[in-house]
């Protein structure tokens, strides 16, 4: 069967740069509003109104999001490594950087190929995606001891919690990928991840003793609305767009510019330090992301 998808064009390439910043710039906003909602809680926030959201738009356009087909089970496993990857997000800002932890997410992509290397019929690895899973990893290992050096250490838990974030990331992506959620649409299996999570995150946010909600600054209000609208709801509803009119492998290149942006915003923002072995750290990560994903266009 012919793939009809659509070479990149002029739309999606300002389609992907404005996804890319806007996923770069959450780590930003959940450190602006921490002082006002505690980090966790935000997470929980910010899944309950892209639930509402997402239920509201899929009505909206006849979208069955509770027909019984066989998705129930891995759904929910879905939703749950969904939710626990930003419990590790949110509260390891409380111990890193919004700069570094968006790198240490962005390993992302290298682990999700050697998940389906290993996992998924047909997703075998070539040497060019193996390169760029070293390439990551190098500079995962770079980060973690510039971290180390430079802060004496400080950062190390929330490093470790950004890894650990990529980890269920990607398995979330495999789980996706090679169970019966591949054969539904975006929109119910984005469902079932936000909704899985809003009672997980909740939970999580109670049993670490999280404040919640202290004040509904315009700053707190600005950055939920942020994680909840921009990112969680529309960021991810464009994503998906792009995904069923675009080649897919092209797209993905575009996703190292995230870490990048990210750092960019944290250091304009927040300023945040900006050390020449962390950029080189950067820089090899986004390196080993566009090698996975990328595939020449061949001729003929």
């Amino acid at each position: 069967m012919p793939d009809h998808r659509h070479a990149l064009d002029g739309t999606a390439f300002s389609v992907m740069l404005l996804l890319t910043a806007s996923w770069g710039f959450q780590q930003v906003m959940i450190k602006l509003a921490a002082a006002d909602v505690s980090l966790v809680m935000q997470a929980a926030i910010r899944s309950i109104s892209a639930t509402i959201l997402l239920l509201a738009w899929s009505r909206l356009r006849g979208v069955a999001l509770f027909a019984r087909d066989g998705t129930l089970r891995p759904g929910i496993v879905a939703g749950l490594l969904f939710g626990s990857e930003f419990v590790f997000i949110y509260a390891g800002l409380g111990y890193t950087t919004a700069s570094r932890m968006i790198v240490f997410i962005y390993l992302t992509p290298p682990l999700t190929a050697l998940g389906l290397h290993w996992l998924v019929p047909g997703e075998r690895m070539h040497l060019q995606q193996w390169l760029g899973v070293f390439v990551s990893f190098a500079g995962l290992a770079l980060a973690f001891g510039e971290g180390f050096v430079a802060s004496a250490g400080a950062t190390m838990l929330g490093d470790l919690c950004g890894v650990i974030a990529a980890v269920l990331w990607a398995a979330t992506t495999v789980l996706i990928r090679a169970s019966s959620l591949a054969r539904v649409t975006a929109s119910k299996t984005l469902f079932y991840q936000l909704a899985v999570s809003s009672v997980l995150l909740l939970l999580a946010s109670r049993l670490m003793g999280e404040h919640g909600v202290a004040r509904l600054s315009p700053i707190a209000l600005a950055s939920l609305a942020y994680q909840g609208v921009v990112v969680a709801f529309a960021s991810y509803l464009a994503w998906f767009w792009l995904l069923r009119r675009y080649l897919a492998g092209r797209l993905a290149v575009f996703s190292f510019l995230a870490p990048m942006f990210g750092v960019v915003f944290g250091v304009l923002v927040l300023s945040e330090p900006l050390r020449p072995t962390f950029v080189a750290a950067a820089l090899l990560v986004g390196a080993g992301i566009v090698l996975v994903n990328y595939t020449p266009v061949r001729s003929g």
